[in-house]
């Protein structure tokens, strides 16, 4: 292993860099050439209970959409466990973590202890706390637990979006996410409720600047729009399908006289919180129009957002926009008219049935026929933190955990990593989210572009070749490791088989698996390997016998790595 790479030497690299620094890798062909996720008709299948066989390939496809990259261990217990089990165990109510430490000198706290109670004496802790937020996050995505948690986090983040640079206050932000987690498979409704006053979104969309003098429609706006029951047609000047412009205006005077308390305070036991000040709310009759039937809401003071919510509720129209959202976030980003009728409205009538609780809907939809339909399987591009931590998960790479400061220091050069592939946790681009869930046509397609494509082909390379120094640690894949897990390693066909099984979700075609034997073999006959990988078992200390037989694991993995379907989950 050569001087492991920096983020920026990776950024700065290409894959025919790692050609030059691996002469090795210049002898082999071009890969042959597949199709990456083209769209295919959606399936007919519908939300009736899946019945088939329960196996690697439905496991492993369970796990993917559900955590951040699917090991041998995941998927070995998903297998054991059948699906039902597995369903359960994954929708399980789940604890929440314990909070983000200090690691980086803030002045009021100490170090291993937590600092989101605790007020600033400088602005400059606002810094360190974002560094220790980022941090504490990718520590929960690269040691997650058997549960949805993390990935339904990252669901609602894209849904409700505050932008961290636009909150500043990383006491806020901590706040927000933790409602995030605390309402990710509860009730819809209650959850909207909550949102409406959480102060990270007053500031982020100026609810703390709605008053009854001169009512702001930002949060107004896009509580109807993006939140809860959707826009619809435009079917008129100002009237949409679900709600008119009146609407807006109306909801916008509903909601004056909040404000949040405690940004970026510098006062001891100071709350980040949120609180009604009656003097600045619009007490007058608000009219809807005969988009919620005409509904006047009255003067209720605090109450009247929760009753405002309530009147929204009514519309099924807010169960079938959530459950679009949810539908292509795990499952696919087609909706036809075909998933319109045989997924999304019935998951819409789970979702009202069981009062909008989440679970429910989730718990059908990962039992679903549909979601294990061979169309449905490897057709999702991975977004940039599933291919990224999902990668260190898959190969168990290892991350020092002795030293608290450095612990915190290599999941923050992670956090970096994120954003070369235009994924940056706490800052999508915009309230709508991530353009790939929700911008046609492309939609996943959108995170795979001249710029991202060539850093997500060379950071396989540099973890298998070089390691990436992150912070002062190199992390790396031991691809002998790995490869010593299979079932029958010593058999180069089964191997092969095994491995792509094991990374790719859908199966390799036999050009494929030529290509990446010629990896392995580099012209020798099958046999070869076999006598090879069995010298090695015999006498595993022997420097020589490892380095041969390591090299040929990387450049197998590379081989494997390198190819468009790893790209796809």
């Amino acid at each position: 292993m050569s001087k492991p790479l920096t983020l920026e030497e990776l950024k700065n690299s290409s894959p025919e860099d790692f050609k030059k620094r691996i002469p090795s890798l210049r002898k082999f062909p071009s890969p042959p050439k597949a199709p990456l996720a083209s769209p295919a008709p959606p399936p007919e299948t519908g939300m009736e209970p899946y019945t088939g066989q329960w196996t690697q390939r439905e496991a492993k496809h369970l796990i993917n959409r559900v955590l951040f990259g699917a090991n041998k261990e995941n998927i070995d217990l998903t297998i054991s466990q059948g699906m039902d089990s597995s369903v359960e165990l994954l929708l399980a109510d789940y604890d929440i973590p314990s909070p983000p430490l200090n690691t980086t000198g803030d002045f009021n706290v100490p170090i291993g202890e937590t600092w989101v109670d605790a007020h600033l004496e400088s602005i400059d802790q606002i810094n360190n706390r974002a560094v220790s937020l980022f941090s504490w996050t990718v520590g929960l995505l690269v040691n997650q637990d058997y549960s949805i948690r993390e990935k339904m986090t990252l669901f609602w983040h894209n849904h409700f979006v505050v932008q961290g640079e636009v909150v500043k206050d990383p006491r806020l932000v901590y706040k927000h996410t933790n409602l995030l987690r605390e309402n990710g498979l509860g009730n819809f409704r209650e959850f909207v409720k909550a949102i409406t006053i959480d102060p990270a979104m007053l500031r982020y969309l100026n609810g703390n600047q709605n008053f009854n003098i001169a009512p702001n429609e930002n949060y107004a706006r896009e509580l109807l729009e993006l939140f809860t029951i959707g826009k619809g047609p435009l079917v008129g000047p100002g009237d949409y399908t679900n709600y008119t412009e009146d609407d807006i205006a109306a909801t916008a005077r509903v909601l004056t006289g909040w404000v949040d308390l405690g940004f970026g305070s510098l006062t001891p036991g100071e709350e980040v919180t949120s609180e009604f000040f009656d003097v600045g709310h619009d007490d007058q009759p608000k009219q809807f129009s005969n988009r919620f039937n005409d509904a006047v809401i009255n003067n209720q003071g605090a109450s009247e957002y929760s009753a405002l919510i309530d009147m929204i509720f009514q519309q099924d129209e807010c169960a079938r926009h959530i459950c679009r959202k949810l539908y292509r976030f795990f499952v696919n980003y087609i909706i036809d008219d075909s998933v319109e009728s045989n997924m999304i409205q019935p998951m819409a009538v789970i979702l009202i049935a069981n009062d909008y609780e989440i679970k429910p809907v989730l718990e059908a939809l990962f039992k679903s026929a549909h979601f294990y339909d061979s169309e449905v399987v490897g057709c999702m591009i991975k977004n940039p933190i599933d291919s990224i931590m999902g990668l260190l998960n898959q190969f168990n790479v290892q991350i020092s955990d002795v030293d608290l400061v450095q612990q915190y220091g290599t999941w923050l050069g992670l956090s970096f990593a994120t954003p070369l592939l235009q994924m940056d946790y706490f800052n999508p681009p915009s309230v709508a989210g991530w353009q790939a869930y929700y911008q046609a046509p492309l939609f996943y397609r959108k995170w795979i572009n001249s710029v991202t494509l060539p850093i997500r082909m060379i950071i396989p390379p540099a973890l298998i070749f070089d390691g990436l120094d992150i912070e002062g640690e190199t992390i790396f894949i031991d691809t002998l490791s790995f490869v010593n897990t299979m079932p029958e390693p010593s058999d180069v066909n089964i191997l092969i088989d095994d491995v792509t099984n094991f990374l790719f979700a859908r199966p390799a075609t036999i050009a494929q698996k030529i290509y990446l034997k010629s990896y392995l073999l580099q012209g020798l006959p099958d046999f070869e390997w076999n006598v090879e990988y069995t010298n090695y078992l015999d006498d595993p200390d022997n420097p020589d016998l490892l380095e041969s037989i390591r090299n040929k694991t990387n450049l197998f993995l590379y081989g494997c790595l390198t190819l468009p379907e790893s790209l796809l989950a």
